[in-house]
């Protein structure tokens, strides 16, 4: 019994793991959508989304069912608990993939990004990426020290959140309010991604050693 319980444990893990993968292929294909002005991806990445919110669902299915059958203690009650806030973070990760490809859909035919931010979203887009990847990781490994390292990726996204801001508040900026209004909206969607998945991983330092890192209640989109 203490066997099948622990593998019910372990794939409840695996169920949010496959879920931080599944929103990292989610903004991959919305930032080449956004950047190629390419609409079947961007359609691509809207359908998909209900894939991410049936997949929440299964974990938090599964994860109270653990709860009332099993009554688990110490290291596992904060493994469940964990994996639902986990969840529901990793779901806001997919909707933020989600307005950035319907940002792309929106603008069709037309770009969204004038030339002179593309660089900073096409890095966005790839930290955004790397971090949800980094995050699925942390879940399998339960790497307490690659949890914390997602920290710096985070702080480069910071920094390129900041420099937009500077770019669309120059005297000098071309494109107009429309597309400041954009970009601004953008900036944020990725910035909230990254915040989310260093979120999960923090989730996983909480289940490792008992304390949550420095975490933030701003979990809002």
């Amino acid at each position: 019994m203490r066997e099948a319980y622990h593998d019910q444990l372990g794939e409840l893990a695996e169920q949010l793991a496959d879920m931080c993968g599944m929103v990292s292929d989610a903004m991959e294909r919305a930032t080449k959508a956004l950047l190629d002005t390419d609409l079947a991806l961007a359609e691509q990445v809207i359908s998909d989304d209900s894939k991410v919110d049936d997949a929440r669902a299964s974990v938090e299915e599964n994860a109270y069912a653990l709860l009332a059958l099993q009554a688990p203690v110490a290291t596992d009650l904060r493994t469940v608990l964990a994996v639902i806030h986990a969840a529901e973070s990793v779901e806001r990760m997919g909707d933020l993939a989600l307005h950035v490809a319907k940002a792309a859909r929106r603008r069709h035919p037309n770009p969204v990004l004038p030339d002179q931010v593309r660089p900073d979203f096409a890095s966005m887009g790839r930290i955004a990426v790397e971090l949800a990847r980094e995050a699925r990781e942390v879940i399998r490994t339960q790497d307490v020290d690659k949890a914390r390292s997602l920290e710096q990726a985070d702080d480069e996204m910071d920094d390129l959140h900041r420099h937009l801001f500077s770019v669309i508040m120059d005297k000098e900026w071309p494109h107009g309010v429309a597309s400041a209004v954009d970009i601004t909206l953008l900036g944020r969607f990725y910035e909230r991604f990254a915040d989310h998945a260093v979120s999960v991983a923090k989730r996983t330092v909480f289940v490792v050693t008992g304390k949550m890192p420095g975490y933030s209640e701003d979990e809002d989109i």
